[in-house]
């Protein structure tokens, strides 16, 4: 894997060579007009505490991506992904960390979404990204959203 600094996103990586913590979020739409979708805000105390970001969280030992997405969606916003996709994987070189980006397109869930975690939960479209402070790992993939079909439709012509 070429060598990048702290600051330089790996977008879709084929092969890492060093230790690394690997994530998974979902970008979960609902159907509003404009489209919006689901983000959250990191806990005190955690790494980039008050960002926000798509909900999800690191995979146990031995667990698939799905697998990993189902069991954070359901603990940290009480629903169960029935329904998704890969999206985007970011490579990403904290100064104290390595993460392994791993974004999934949630398109069916059971549940209500709820914060479980007593988190803040918010609703946004591609247009509000600007207003909230989201971690340096996930520009590539809110730079993706905005492309997105679902930003698209919301354009003015």
């Amino acid at each position: 894997m070429p060598s990048t600094a702290a600051d330089s996103p790996i977008i879709n990586p084929t092969a890492i060579e060093e230790a690394f913590i690997h994530v998974v979020a979902a970008l979960i739409w609902r159907d509003t007009d404009p489209p919006q979708f689901l983000i959250a805000q990191r806990p005190p105390g955690k790494h980039l505490q008050d960002y926000w970001e798509l909900p999800g969280g690191k995979l146990e030992a031995n667990e698939s991506p799905w697998r990993g997405l189902q069991r954070e969606l359901e603990e940290e916003i009480g629903i169960w992904p029935t329904l998704g996709e890969p999206y985007l994987q970011v490579y990403y070189r904290y100064p104290e960390r390595n993460i392994l980006l791993d974004t999934w397109w949630v398109e069916e869930f059971e549940g209500e979404v709820e914060a479980r975690e007593r988190q803040a939960l918010a609703w946004i479209d591609y247009r509000q990204i600007d207003a909230y402070r989201f971690p340096p790992a996930d520009r590539p993939i809110l730079d993706a959203i905005r492309r997105s079909d679902k930003a698209e439709t919301t354009r003015p012509l």
